[in-house]
């Protein structure tokens, strides 16, 4: 994957095609009556439930070995032909799945991400999304927003992370999830930041261990730690083949303690899942293990201060429906990490929505 990191654009045009992107889409909202432009958005919805329903029937598994023609796909995938052919006319139209002359269906850039065994595959978010446990949840976003809490605790009598360790089939299906989408944020982060500068990496809640897995594979002179629940680690062995002299796993809460002796700590996607009293203890916790000289990265989307469409601003309200977490503007990091004992020392862009906000501990 090393080669990937050339075929990621320069920051300036990415951020010159976001606004042409962004503009256009004003423009558009702003030409059409209202009640149109409103009525196009809302019918996106029904868009998301169909890109989940290719992904739970596995469409994009079946046509891997090419084209395929409606009666064929229908067969393999068990399904209605006259449903088959309904579902692909909405997909085809977005060039989600395309349509060669003949008829037969075929994958596109988009659909090679619905496949199970794509490099960078979004297949378990898109069925965590748009699974039942999900929707219903977000069907009380008016509640949470009512109350200002997440909807969980009413809904199934206990918090969401709490849910996903007794239903350890929404667990798993949410943690493979979280892994898919990490792996799009990984070349650019490694592309921006010089993960390899430092002796011992320590991944708090790193999961699978994904991220770290690629820093070792790229710095031969680095050694990991992984640190998470020990249920979400479970799989970790498989993925440790070739770095079992590097790169080590250790279980506990982050709210109790983390491991000693880390160089820097990584915190990707951690901190916008609790409050801002939640958040603090967690980086105490960290900054307690912390020698002087060591660095703290935390990885999360930084809420802008634009009024543009941006990809925090939904999952701010993820976690306004889900957890007891936000997302979070570089100063409302910058406050946090100031009452937890840290000073903010860089703030690194990536080409993805993903930010490094580098910290070192207060004297």
């Amino acid at each position: 994957m090393a080669s990937a990191l050339s075929k990621i654009p320069p920051l300036p045009l990415l951020r010159a095609l976001g606004l042409f992107r962004d503009g256009l889409a004003a423009l558009h909202r702003r030409l059409v009556p209202g009640h149109i432009a409103i009525l196009e958005l809302q019918m996106t919805g029904f868009l998301t439930q169909a890109i989940h329903a290719a992904a739970q029937l596995g469409i994009a598994d079946a046509l891997v070995e090419g084209p395929r023609s409606p009666v064929e796909l229908a067969r393999a995938i068990e399904v209605n032909e006259d449903g088959l052919r309904r579902l692909m006319r909405l997909l085809i139209s977005f060039d989600i799945f395309a349509q060669k002359r003949d008829g037969s269906y075929a994958l596109t850039g988009m659909s090679q991400a619905l496949r199970s065994d794509s490099p960078v595959t979004l297949r378990d978010l898109f069925l965590f999304f748009g699974s039942e446990y999900h929707r219903k949840h977000w069907t009380h976003l008016a509640d949470a927003v009512r109350t200002g809490h997440a909807v969980g605790p009413a809904l199934d009598g206990m918090g969401f992370f709490e849910y996903a360790a007794a239903h350890r089939d929404i667990g798993e299906l949410f943690d493979r999830a979280m892994t898919s989408i990490s792996t799009l944020s990984t070349e650019p982060l490694l592309a921006a930041y010089d993960f390899g500068r430092f002796g011992t990496l320590v991944d708090i809640g790193g999961g699978e261990g994904s991220l770290l897995v690629e820093i070792l594979q790229r710095s031969a002179m680095t050694r990991g730690v992984i640190f998470d629940l020990p249920e979400v680690v479970t799989a970790l062995p498989v993925q440790l083949a070739g770095l079992a002299d590097r790169l080590t796993v250790d279980t506990g809460s982050f709210f109790e303690s983390v491991p000693k002796g880390g160089d820097a700590y990584i915190l990707k996607h951690i901190i916008h899942d609790w409050s801002d009293e939640e958040a603090e203890r967690i980086l105490r916790t960290v900054r307690s293990a912390m020698e002087p000289a060591a660095r703290v990265l935390i990885i999360e989307i930084v809420l802008p201060e634009h009024h543009r469409p941006h990809a925090g601003k939904f999952i701010d309200l993820e976690m306004l429906v889900n957890a007891t977490g936000r997302e979070r503007t570089e100063a409302d990091f910058r406050n946090l990490l100031t009452r937890s004992g840290f000073t903010l020392t860089r703030v690194v862009p990536t080409a993805a929505p993903d930010v490094i906000l580098e910290a070192r501990p207060a004297p």
